[in-house]
């Protein structure tokens, strides 16, 4: 028989229990099932690179304390990191302006501007892996600091304009909430 530690399985766990989310993040509803999203599993000296310039960010933008203290917390108790991202595409709808534009052919003039919906996909995307996470009792916590510190990585493409990420731990007390 074999002694498995306990440590062991909590990180097959989560590195399973992330895939479900990328799951459930895909399988999210759509506007018109137009698929605009990317994502990511990360683990290991990947979240430590993560982490090194979540700090270097911070640091960088005059002492930016939210960045210093996710890279902190992420550095400390994420076992995993997924990270979910949207390009931005119009969906081709006739009648919208929801972006601000009046159409999506005036819209798709400016591709530096997102879609209403590509915001809004990435939203529901991000609250039904979040809620897969919370289905396994998870602890979770969307971040848009990762997203941006991911985003300067180029660790998903570099077409992906807006990226969240969501640490993944399994302890006691969820170590990404009632922080300083």
């Amino acid at each position: 028989m074999a002694n498995i530690k306990e440590i062991e399985i909590i990180k097959q766990s989560l590195i399973e229990i992330a895939r479900k989310m990328l799951v459930a993040a895909r399988t999210a509803p759509k506007a018109k099932g137009i698929n605009n999203l990317e994502m990511a599993i990360l683990t290991d000296s990947h979240i430590k690179s993560l982490a090194k310039k979540m700090k270097d960010i911070g640091n960088k933008e005059n002492n930016n304390n939210i960045f210093l203290r996710d890279a902190q917390n992420v550095s400390d108790y994420a076992d995993v990191v997924v990270l979910i991202g949207t390009r931005f595409q119009s969906i081709g709808l006739k009648l919208c302006g929801l972006c601000g534009f009046a159409n999506c052919e005036e819209k798709d003039k400016h591709p530096e501007f997102p879609c209403a919906f590509n915001t809004g996909d990435l939203g529901i995307a991000l609250g039904s892996a979040s809620g897969m996470a919370a289905d396994f009792r998870v602890d979770n916590r969307m971040m848009y600091t990762i997203g941006y510190a991911a985003k300067e990585l180029e660790l998903l493409n570099s077409n992906v304009k807006i990226i969240y990420g969501i640490p993944l731990s399994a302890t006691s007390k969820n170590p990404f909430f009632d922080r300083k």
